[in-house]
């Protein structure tokens, strides 16, 4: 029988009615109530890290989590956590970067709706991570709807949908149909290595969506605040200098010494900034080319590179490396 450990954050999963919406209550254990077939099969201890709407979830929270995985790891055999939808996508990344070599399973779910309601998508959501954190795979993955998720790629697309979150640039890692995991490519197993933890943060990070109109003081005011900052232009990844000229303001921005990355707002297909004028005019030996990341990812890896380093050339290595497959043009 498997020993998995159950880790909650709180979310919608855990939630229950207010007198001012849904708040998350359940405890770990209450939340396993509802599943009470899980424990004849599994055998799942539980630890409690929080119970916040993921709203609320903080990079530093991401450190509380990860650290709880490597501090357990070897009396395990895969770990599940239950976490809000909202910054799942987030906390998904962040613990990729945090833990490497993973050599088992760590799998993130929640719900779109309380698993304390009658309609539930709760229950399938647990009953799939569970299964799939039994598998002799490493990494961190998202589990949910059916769908299992590299936890680099994953984007929420749906506010309300059981469908909720989907896999950007990268294929589903697998799919479960009940006991039945079907995966998209060969699984690959490989030699066991020592995990790595590594909580360092600089949270100092900005990110900022371009607009046609957006005035060039504005990266004045981040360059007095920030030591990173993402950037998500248009299309291929070209930034204006017509007008209101914002790659001066870029380049203004690395000569201070803090680290820009450019990303695309187009969810799919990553930028591309040698192919029109507006992209080529950025100084890529010190912008950094996020290639085809989702922001959800950028962010964090952002963050934990700057924990380690606010060297320019670096911090651009290390961000175009790629980590947990989160970079794969």
């Amino acid at each position: 029988m498997k020993k998995l450990m159950l880790l909650t954050t709180g979310g919608t999963i855990a939630s229950l009615e207010g007198d001012n919406g849904l708040v998350p209550e359940l405890e770990a254990d209450e939340i396993l109530s509802y599943l009470p077939g899980l424990n004849t099969l599994y055998h799942i201890e539980t630890k409690p890290l929080m119970n916040i709407d993921s709203t609320n979830m903080q990079p530093e929270y991401w450190g509380i989590i990860a650290k709880a995985i490597y501090e357990n790891y070897d009396n395990y055999d895969g770990f599940v956590i239950t976490h809000g939808t909202d910054t799942m996508a987030y906390s998904s990344a962040a613990i990729s970067y945090m833990l490497q070599s993973l050599d088992k399973p760590v799998v993130i779910t929640g719900s779109q709706i309380p698993i304390s309601f009658q309609k539930t998508d709760a229950k399938k959501n647990i009953s799939d991570a569970v299964r799939f954190a039994c598998e002799k795979i490493g990494g961190v993955f998202i589990v949910f709807d059916g769908r299992v998720i590299q936890g680099t790629r994953a984007i929420k697309l749906r506010t309300k949908s059981y469908d909720s979150f989907e896999s950007i640039n990268y294929p589903y890692v697998a799919s479960i149909y009940g006991n039945k995991i079907e995966y998209s490519n060969p699984l690959q197993t490989e030699k066991k290595k020592e995990i790595k933890l590594d909580t360092s943060l600089c949270t100092d990070v900005s990110l900022v969506k371009l607009f046609p109109g957006i005035k060039p003081e504005y990266f004045d005011f981040l360059k007095e605040h920030c030591q990173g900052i993402v950037v998500e232009s248009y299309g291929s990844g070209g930034i204006p200098f017509h007008g209101r000229n914002i790659l001066e303001k870029l380049n203004e921005l690395t000569e201070s010494g803090i680290s820009v990355v450019v990303t695309t707002q187009c969810l799919e297909e990553g930028e591309d900034m040698e192919i029109y004028e507006v992209g080529r005019k950025v100084n890529q030996n010190t912008i950094i080319r996020s290639r085809n990341m989702n922001t959800e990812a950028i962010v964090p890896k952002l963050m934990w590179v700057l924990g380690k380093t606010h060297d320019l050339k670096r911090v651009k290595e290390l961000m175009e490396t790629p980590i947990a497959n989160d970079i794969t043009i």
